[in-house]
């Protein structure tokens, strides 16, 4: 009877093995890396959408002391207004520099408005940016929680689907730097 042939697959199995749990470190290493990329992604654009909330909400705070400033000259006219009425009424004669005056304080108001409005517009824009940048967080957070989950799973798709949802964060961070 002639023997067998033995075929060295114990040496083959573990070597296999080997290969395999490489690869998997391999992997496991590139989504980690992805995902502290993400992370640092996520940290820039929460700062920066932090930033520009803060400037919406002081520029509207400026705003709305430039329509007070606004308000205040319109009754200092108005006032004055009234008292040359009264003593125009009366049949007394006009200071001219009340004239003066009351012109100055509707010219006033004209810059005072303009101001405003460009505090408010300035407010809106920077609003805008923060809600792009806001949703760049919201992607990116998303992304970072399905990298994890992909190696807990150990399912490539999910982190495939981390990293283009990656992509649609650093496309608002864009949008947000951008408009």
């Amino acid at each position: 009877m002639p023997e067998e042939i033995e075929v060295p697959t114990e040496h083959l199995h573990e070597s296999m093995e080997e290969k395999a749990h490489e690869a998997s470190d391999r992997w496991i290493s590139r989504v980690a890396l992805s995902a502290a990329l993400l992370s640092v992604l996520a940290a820039i654009t929460a700062m920066l959408a932090g930033d520009h909330v803060n400037e919406a909400m002081i520029d509207q705070l400026q705003a709305s002391d430039q329509w007070a400033f606004y308000q205040s000259k319109g009754i200092k006219a108005a006032v004055l207004d009234s008292k040359m009425e009264m003593l125009g009424a009366q049949g007394k004669t006009l200071d001219p520099k009340d004239e003066e005056k009351l012109t100055e304080y509707k010219n006033d108001q004209q810059g005072i408005k303009d101001t405003a409005d460009e505090k408010e517009k300035s407010s809106s824009e920077h609003l805008r940016k923060h809600n792009k940048m806001a949703r760049g967080v919201t992607a990116f957070q998303i992304a970072i929680a399905l990298s994890a989950i992909s190696v807990l799973t150990k399912r490539k798709v999910l982190w495939f689907g981390g990293l283009a949802l990656g992509a649609v964060g650093v496309g608002f961070l864009v949008a947000g730097l951008v408009v």
